[in-house]
């Protein structure tokens, strides 16, 4: 046998060796932790199948509440807004994937729109106080309540409920537009002016609130008691 067949015979035999060791290790391992690594295996199987699970769950729930809510939409269309007014209702209550204030907000507006003013602003104080809605959601119902109780609702009290909504808020044109009007109430003349020019200014503002701020202003006048 040559040296060099004498060296490889050798590596065979370490590599088997090794291997040997190997297993045994292995053997010695799963004699130790095998139970545990196969309660872990299935752990993992049954967390994955469970969050599929969930996820198909969510998918057909979210499902069935958007069919619901078409539905709600369908009866109001049909002129079966009272109808329409309690399914949204319901769903408003029993919603678990994020149709809770969309239901609300859709319900309010179709009261408002029949003329039920008082159980529209009702629905809107629901969610405006409602911590689970989102901020958004809340904000804007609580302007809906404001322009719903304009002219019955205390003004101070109005204004001090409005007031964060002007300086932060999505809806800020709407808060001013609101805070117009409540010093109109109270006779700020003067106030309403400043307002309705701040909105009449402001680019960002709806085209259809600045040119009614316009309008007021050209209605009301300038300082000086002259008509613009």
């Amino acid at each position: 046998m040559t040296d060099r067949d004498q060296d490889r015979s050798t590596d065979l035999l370490i590599q088997e060796v090794d291997e040997d060791l190997k297993r045994e290790q292995y053997a010695q391992l799963w004699k130790r932790h095998g139970g545990w690594l196969v309660g872990a295996a299935l752990a993992v199987i049954v967390g994955v199948a469970g969050h599929q699970g969930w996820k198909s769950w969510q998918t057909n729930l979210r499902q069935a509440e958007a069919g619901r809510f078409a539905q709600s939409l369908e009866l109001a269309r049909d002129g079966k807004a009272v109808d329409a007014a309690q399914s949204l209702s319901t769903l408003a209550r029993e919603s678990r994937t994020g149709y809770q204030a969309m239901a609300a907000l859709t319900q309010a507006r179709l009261l408002a729109e029949s003329g039920n003013a008082a159980g529209a602003a009702a629905v809107y104080e629901g969610i405006a106080a409602d911590q689970g809605v989102d901020r958004i959601y809340r904000d804007l119902a609580l302007i809906h309540v404001a322009y719903l109780t304009l002219d019955g609702a205390d003004p101070a009290q109005l204004e001090r409920r409005i007031e964060p909504l002007v300086a932060n808020s999505p809806w800020r044109h709407s808060a001013l537009e609101i805070s117009a009007l409540l010093a109109q109430r109270r006779g700020d003349i003067v106030l309403v002016r400043q307002i309705y020019k701040r909105l009449a200014d402001d680019g960002t503002a709806p085209p259809g609130m600045r040119q009614r701020a316009n309008e007021m202003l050209a209605a009301l006048g300038a300082a000086d008691g002259t008509k613009g």
